[in-house]
């Protein structure tokens, strides 16, 4: 495993905000077909770089996420599928 990365995958709803980690996997089988394919055409998949910027103001729904050069907004829920390795700052 390369040394800038921590040893152990987090769920991506629980990164803290700003923090930038590399998707380890996502459980495909916990989305329905939409979620999953929106998913993908965010370019969710393992070795990808993401970061959580904001929460919505609603129970913290949705999470703006950074993806690659992109900033997308998805639901908790959603982001509770994505597993992520936290990168060192």
């Amino acid at each position: 495993m390369s040394p800038h990365l921590h040893s152990e995958s987090i769920r991506l709803d629980r990164l803290p905000l700003g923090m930038r980690a590399r998707v380890a996997s996502v459980d495909w089988a916990a989305l329905d077909q939409g979620e999953a394919n929106r998913l993908r055409q965010f370019g969710f998949d393992e070795g990808v770089t993401v970061e959580p910027l904001h929460l919505g103001p609603f129970g913290r729904d949705p999470i703006a996420v950074r993806v690659g050069r992109m900033t997308v907004a998805i639901r908790r829920k959603h982001a509770g599928a994505v597993r992520v390795t936290p990168l060192q700052q």
